[in-house]
């Protein structure tokens, strides 16, 4: 049976960065907008709705990580890898048990949204919600799992950027601006490059095991040059931000993270070298996104 630090260790807590990141994106994007406005920022509405997009999307990042890691492990491709401890792989875990805590983490993410949507009105999103509870599970779930045909980024990109962002800022808002786009582009990309860096580690095993990732399909060269422009053009991303909210430009300096991970993969880091570059990209992200919640609330 698990303990509870293997069961911590299983959620991947390197991801969870990848959660907070679009809600503190898309939080200072709503800030920004209702200041600007002469909307007025108040705290009664924007405090417990972000609070709750944050509850989303943690439940659903540990939900796809259990999910990943039960479907993986029952494939029988967690079971000759270099990467962080995984609970059905490692038989720390029954498989039942693994796939439980994906559905049970997936339900709050889910219930969470619904009073989120309640709360803002917005009644419209549900299917939004639906779609991705539905892609958090069909990653490596079901017959035919996306992540397997190298279209995980796309999702990632699409679910941890763009809807994340964007919805935490509509929640809040009601509207959608071209700052909160960029933003939503920029922390979508990052979230990529965490997959990214998983996915190069995982060359050797997932070609020999039938899980065609992207970085499988591109070749090791070329997926080293896929991660570093996912971590350095969200900063030229935020050059238009920082010109129309100049203490935007705050999130700039934290290009001075982006130096050691890029140089790392782009000289042949392999195997365990990665994990390092897990973790730095995971910080990456989070300093970025928490930079840029600060640059967008101080007024111009």
């Amino acid at each position: 049976m698990a303990t509870l630090s293997q069961w911590i260790e299983g959620s991947r807590p390197r991801t969870w960065p990848a959660a907070v990141a679009p809600v503190a994106a898309g939080t200072g994007s709503a800030v920004e907008h209702l200041a600007r406005t002469g909307a007025g920022v108040d705290l009664g509405v924007v405090l417990p709705r972000a609070l709750l997009a944050l509850g989303v999307a943690l439940a659903l990042q540990i939900g796809v990580n259990f999910a990943n890691d039960y479907s993986d492990g029952v494939r029988g491709t967690d079971d000759d890898r270099v990467g962080p401890f995984r609970l059905t792989g490692s038989r720390a875990a029954r498989p039942e048990a693994v796939r439980r805590a994906a559905i049970g983490s997936l339900a709050v993410g889910g219930l969470l949204g619904l009073v989120l949507i309640a709360l803002a009105g917005i009644w419209w999103t549900l299917a939004v919600g639906a779609a991705a509870i539905a892609a958090a599970w069909f990653y490596t779930g079901g017959k035919r799992p996306y992540g397997y045909m190298g279209l995980g980024e796309i999702f990632v990109f699409v679910f941890f950027g763009l809807v994340a962002v964007l919805g935490t800022a509509y929640a809040i808002t009601l509207t959608t601006t071209w700052i909160a786009v960029l933003a939503a582009c920029a922390i979508g990309l990052l979230a990529v490059a965490v997959l990214v860096t998983n996915n190069l580690r995982d060359i050797p095993t997932d070609s020999v095991t039938g899980k065609h990732t992207l970085a499988v399909r591109l070749g090791e060269a070329r997926t080293r040059v896929l991660y570093a422009a996912c971590v350095l053009v969200p900063f030229a991303l935020m050059v238009p931000v920082a010109i129309a909210h100049r203490p935007a430009a705050l999130v700039l300096p934290a290009l001075a993270l982006a130096v050691a991970p890029v140089r790392s993969v782009l000289r042949g880091a392999a195997g365990r070298d990665l994990i390092p570059v897990l973790g730095a990209t995971g910080r990456l992200e989070l300093v970025f996104s928490l930079l840029l919640l600060i640059g967008l609330v101080i007024p111009a």
